[in-house]
């Protein structure tokens, strides 16, 4: 009789080892290493990941073919995605607590199951609470096949049996494996279940959609080998008593990464938000200071933002400097430019800046707009409500151009915007209809503008 294989792996951080210790090195934690089975016997024939391996090729011998995608009803979803959902893969989406991840799960499988067979395993609510939620959102539900289990040796077992060609596990921190002596939610038991449902999941090629919890900060729950192991992880995004939830994708193998999808949350569910700029800019019709719109660019599309801005003089030795949807470093590295080579002297002042809607701006090109909101709130100045900028603002003060500049402009233009405060590199002589554009080289020339204005 073969003996079995076991290691012990720390709960914390998920590190390794061939006998147990009290302390682990990785991450220097105490009585955190726990004993896990990894199996009585080798396997006697070669196998890949997602099958066997033939012999080994070159890279122009293999065959190169376009993933047949399946598509989905919701237009925004199968844009994260990057056009649908490919055979085999593993999907990762998580999100905090209230944000919709089940919902938008039940929607879609519901919609799916008309045509493919598709199986949902949920370890958290149960059967009744699932079907009274399609129920109040008005889905079909004679179709979807449910079922309420923790253990992944049982998932398995349906699993095979009914073979679904799509099946989505909510969630796996309460996912458990009998061969790992640990308790639900731990790095030894997220690590070892994700690893075998996706190593099933390429072998048959089942679609898997896993759910995952987030921890305080925001940040996905469990070991950090998780983002590694799946295929795309997609992070829902949203206040729970907000409107508005967008969807982005942090990693795809088959799309665009940082692509964002926009969602409106009503009655019947999560509800495609066609035309995402519109939202964003629901300005009043009032001139106030302090207000810019700006162009980012989300994944394959660009996406206006208005940016507010309110400086005020602060009341404590030490001013406050916050941002909310914004990096924080970013912004005092932004006011130190704007001292230094803008000759505004803000040193003393509480300085707030908001991104409308609720959205986060990762991308360097809102620099320009941020800087031009603060100004105008500052000199208590409104801009003009026709104006766009954007614009990656340099510690020497020279404004940089930015990727997709013309698309930038164009979708501007369509809603109406007529002057552009754009970097010199992005000006081109194929004039946008519609629009007057100041090309500026550095930070003194943009402040002259507005001036101007």
């Amino acid at each position: 009789m073969k003996k079995t294989k076991i290691a012990f792996v720390c709960e914390d951080c998920g590190a390794e080892y061939s006998k147990w210790q009290g302390q682990c090195h990785d991450c220097k934690a105490w009585n955190t290493l726990k004993q896990i089975n990894l199996g009585s016997q080798r396997q006697t024939r070669r196998e890949g990941y997602a099958g066997a391996v033939e012999a080994l090729q070159t890279l122009d011998q293999v065959v190169v073919a376009d993933e047949p995608r399946l598509p989905l009803a919701s237009g925004e979803l199968s844009r994260v995605l990057g056009g649908g959902l490919v055979p085999g893969s593993a999907v990762l989406i998580s999100g905090s607590p209230g944000a919709g991840k089940s919902t938008l799960l039940i929607q879609a499988l519901c919609e799916l199951a008309k045509s493919e067979t598709c199986l949902y395993v949920t370890g958290e609510e149960s059967l009744a609470q699932i079907a009274m939620r399609a129920k109040r959102l008005g889905l079909a539900t004679d179709q979807l096949k449910v079922m309420a289990e923790t253990r992944i040796e049982v998932i398995a077992d349906v699993w095979e049996a009914n073979q679904p060609r799509i099946l989505v596990v909510d969630s796996i921190q309460v996912m458990q494996s009998e061969g790992v002596d640990s308790a639900p939610g731990s790095v030894s038991q997220v690590r070892e279940s994700a690893g075998f449902l996706i190593q099933k999941a390429k072998q048959t090629g089942t679609i898997l959609i896993v759910v995952g919890h987030v921890t305080k900060e925001g940040n996905l729950a469990g070991p950090r080998v998780l983002e590694h192991m799946i295929d795309a992880f997609l992070m829902l995004e949203g206040d729970a008593d907000g409107r508005f939830r967008t969807l982005r994708s942090i990693k795809n193998r088959f799309g665009a990464v940082n692509e964002l999808g926009v969602f409106a949350m009503t009655e019947q569910g999560l509800k495609d938000v066609a035309n995402p700029s519109a939202i964003f800019l629901n300005r009043s019709g009032i001139d106030s200071p302090g207000s810019v719109v700006m162009a980012v660019w989300e994944g394959t599309r660009p996406l206006l933002v208005e940016a507010q801005a309110l400086v005020d003089q602060s009341a404590f030795s030490n001013p406050r400097r916050v941002a909310v949807g914004f990096e924080q470093n970013r912004l005092a590295m932004l006011l130190a430019v704007l001292s230094r080579h803008g000759g505004l002297q803000i040193a003393d002042q509480d300085v707030y800046i908001n991104a409308v809607g609720g959205i986060r701006v990762d991308e360097t090109s809102s620099d320009l707009a941020v800087l031009m909101a603060v100004v105008s709130s500052f000199r208590n100045r409104p801009l003009p409500q026709d104006l766009i900028c954007f614009g990656e603002i340099g510690l020497s003060g020279e404004i940089r151009p930015v990727p997709n500049g013309q698309e930038r402009l164009r979708e501007a233009a369509k809603h109406g915007f007529k002057r552009g405060l754009i970097p010199k590199g992005n000006f081109s002589k194929q004039a946008v209809a519609g629009m007057t554009l100041r090309p500026v080289t550095q930070l003194s020339e943009a402040l002259a503008v507005i001036n101007d204005w």
